[in-house]
């Protein structure tokens, strides 16, 4: 018997991208997006196209960049969100708009201040003009967790009536536990007349640590969609796992009568990607892409491993991607297997320029580091296109004096705004001085939130990963900088969130509310 397909909806561009700090640029992105059609998603989730100008142009791009995957953009239920949305999509090769509105009493009294008949002539409408600006409409009932069930079972009967396909009953603030949540989605689809005509969705948040397990009951209860980000990324304490649900369902296929279209392969680089460009680092025992994943330290487990695999491994390393730890790259290889190599890991050039400066990048790297991994080009490609996009202040040289008993002393160049100026600071280490002494020349007025470490691969010649976040009147962004040399890596952070402070069109996070 043909199982049920399960559809993959990913949110990672717009759900994901809410976390704090976690705001992503255009190009980064459509390189994400391009990883995610290569994984064979079935939805992917650009953006909010009318939270702003910034978030327009990305779902544009994104539609413009994947062809194989369905692009969407999420609205409220208001005329004007959903005309931008579909503005946003017109270049989609198949597109849809998502469009929500709150359903629970406490939403509809205190943040709508609208009345339950309200909030339903306000769906259908929003339905209705979604559905003659496209062909395929979501509509969720945000906070439907917290909804009263007889309610809900009307709006959603008259949203698919008004065109909505998909109906997606998300646990906005992380409520929900399995047993009660797999009642609900099984209430409303036995309850709502017209059920037949869409395909229920979940969406779960991970306040309790229950979004993965929420998600996995609702599918055992009809749910036919489930919407996630890689590396369980999101609002708060985030959302299910993308990686944790595909590989729950094709491991437990015994238990779930339905499948998806992923390609796991995908999975492990997709992971890493996300992690470079968002600066989240993923804990090291972290389910599926976790380093520490398939790795045995017991004694007893490693005999078994070695016997019989399965003896301690319900899954393959190999069929999630981690076969991609493979070297590909030395300090001989060539300009076309560098490219190749990059086009293989989802990553391309606009333009020849740009692959001859991260060529350059690449063979300076091959010179401190034998070998080179995928990890390190993921690396070394964000750390090029946030160099490029420095045009306010670039570091050009540094020297640190750092010994025991004595107070660290940095010495530095920048160019700010094409002139170039010196400093000396002290600190109470390498890296205190050094930031220390930046600032004593661009004067930001920035607080440091967050100065994060990551070894990118093992090996004392590893680079290391920085990860620097900064605030300031409001706005929250990240900067990124990798280089074998931790304390240059971390110059290299801090000046490139400087530089996304001063950059106007930064992505500011506008939005406030949303599934």
């Amino acid at each position: 018997m043909s199982k049920d397909q399960l559809v993959i909806f990913d949110t990672t561009l717009r759900d994901g991208e809410q976390s704090p700090g976690a705001s992503m640029t255009k190009e980064e992105k459509v390189r994400i997006a391009k990883m995610l059609e290569k994984m064979r998603v079935d939805v992917i989730e650009a953006g909010f196209a009318i939270a702003s100008q910034g978030d327009f142009e990305a779902v544009k791009a994104v539609a413009e960049a994947v062809q194989e995957s369905r692009i969407c953009s999420l609205s409220r239920a208001m005329p004007a969100d959903i005309e931008r949305a579909a503005e946003a999509l017109k270049p989609a090769a198949l597109g849809r708009i998502h469009t929500f509105i709150a359903t629970s009493p406490i939403h509809m009294k205190y943040k709508l201040q609208m009345q339950p008949d309200e909030v339903l002539e306000q769906a259908v409408k929003a339905v209705s003009l979604a559905r003659n600006l496209i062909d395929d409409v979501e509509f969720s009932c945000e906070d439907a967790g917290r909804s009263d069930l007889d309610f809900l079972c009307r709006i959603v009967e008259a949203a698919i009536d008004a065109g909505a396909t998909t109906i997606n009953i998300p646990d906005t603030v992380g409520y929900a536990i399995p047993e009660l949540y797999a009642e609900q989605i099984r209430q409303l689809i036995e309850r709502v007349p017209n059920s037949d005509k869409a395909i229920f969705s979940v969406h779960c948040h991970n306040d309790l640590g229950l979004a993965v397990a929420n998600s996995l009951a609702a599918v055992q209860a009809g749910a036919r969609q489930i919407e996630c980000t890689i590396n369980g990324l999101g609002e708060r304490a985030g959302n299910a796992s993308l990686e944790e649900i595909v590989m729950a369902v094709r491991t437990r296929a015994d238990a779930f009568d339905v499948e998806t279209g992923i390609d796991p392969q995908f999975i492990v680089p997709t992971s890493r990607l996300v992690s470079t460009v968002t600066g989240f680092p993923v804990q090291p025992n972290k389910a599926i892409v976790g380093k520490n994943a398939f790795a045995h330290e017991s004694g007893i487990h490693q005999d078994g491993v070695l016997k019989h695999r399965e003896t301690y491994e319900i899954m393959k390393a190999q069929d999630v991607g981690w076969h991609t730890n493979a070297i590909v790259l030395g300090k001989h290889s060539g300009r076309n297997a560098f490219r190749t190599r990059l086009q293989e890991l989802g990553i391309n050039f606009e333009t020849e320029q740009e692959l001859n400066t991260a060529f350059q990048l690449f063979k300076q790297l091959a010179d401190k580091k034998h070998e080179i991994y995928d990890e390190d080009l993921q690396a070394l490609v964000t750390d090029t296109r946030a160099a490029a996009a420095a045009e306010h202040v670039q570091l050009v040289a540094l020297e640190v004096q750092s010994k025991t008993g004595e107070t660290p002393v940095a010495q530095l160049v920048l160019n700010v705004e094409g002139k170039e100026l010196k400093a000396e600071s002290e600190g109470s280490g390498p890296v205190d001085a050094v930031y220390k002494a930046i600032e004593s020349v661009v004067e930001s007025h920035a607080t440091l939130e967050l100065y994060s470490v990551n070894a990118i691969t093992s090996g004392t010649d590893s680079q290391g990963e920085v990860t620097v976040r900064l605030a300031r009147g409001g706005r929250i962004v990240n900067g990124l900088g990798a280089d074998t040399d931790i304390v240059i890596a971390s110059a290299k952070a801090y000046v490139n969130a400087l530089n996304a402070l001063t950059n106007k069109t930064e992505r500011t996070h506008p939005q406030t509310e949303g599934v």
